[in-house]
């Protein structure tokens, strides 16, 4: 992340598809860290169709953290959110230390952020937004905080299908063994290119009532 004017804020955009289910998750065993009681496997849809779209902007400037959802202000201060913030500032932290480990500068780091997403396709309508959502808050912090690596642990923490999304194609969700859910983590099974017949119908239907 530049470091030399973060009074000119540092703006970062990324997109990240949603995606279906094709063997559910059954509930969880951990509610705080969204760990499932079963593997599961899903299908990323394109994102020509339907995705999330978020801008993140960090800057000396910004008195605190702020969040836009589909144009409207919401609270950043739901726990899962503030999860996935932490940990993509701790690793930031980890990865610069590691850099230049006499260094104690952590410039940028402690800057506040504003978040905009959203999503070109109904919220909260069983169309898997919070998936997309945070898959695309998480990458798109990492990109802009300068972190690398497996990041599908971290937007499992924000939303567990999440974790999914930050694959194309056929995805699995990896239940995992440890307590602590590091090896509850997303892999792609196969690429998009292995069913190239698979079609997914997304429907909008009216409803009309006739009262009798």
């Amino acid at each position: 992340m530049p470091e030399d004017n973060m009074d000119t804020p540092c703006m970062v955009t990324c997109t990240a598809p949603m995606n279906i289910a094709v063997i559910k998750y059954w509930g969880k065993r951990d509610e705080d860290l969204i760990l499932p009681i079963n593997s599961s496997l899903s299908v990323t849809l394109h994102q020509e169709q339907l995705k999330t779209t978020t801008t993140v902007a960090i800057s000396r400037s910004f008195k605190e953290d702020r969040l836009w959802l589909n144009g409207k202000e919401e609270d950043i201060s739901h726990p899962r959110l503030q999860s996935c913030l932490r940990e993509i500032r701790r690793l930031a932290r980890k990865r610069r230390s590691e850099r230049n480990p006499r260094s104690t500068e952590s410039v940028g780091l402690s800057h506040k952020v504003h978040i905009c997403s959203v999503n070109n396709f109904p919220t909260a309508a069983g169309l898997a937004s919070s998936a997309a959502g945070y898959a695309c808050l998480v990458y798109t912090l990492a990109q802009a905080f300068g972190v690398e690596g497996e990041l599908s642990g971290i937007a499992r923490q924000g939303s567990g299908s999440a974790c999914r999304s930050m694959y194309g194609g056929f995805v699995q969700w990896i239940m995992g063994s440890k307590e602590d859910g590091k090896d509850s983590v997303a892999q792609q099974v196969e690429p998009e290119s292995h069913w190239p017949e698979l079609r997914v119908l997304v429907l909008v239907v009216s409803l009309i009532y006739t009262f009798l």
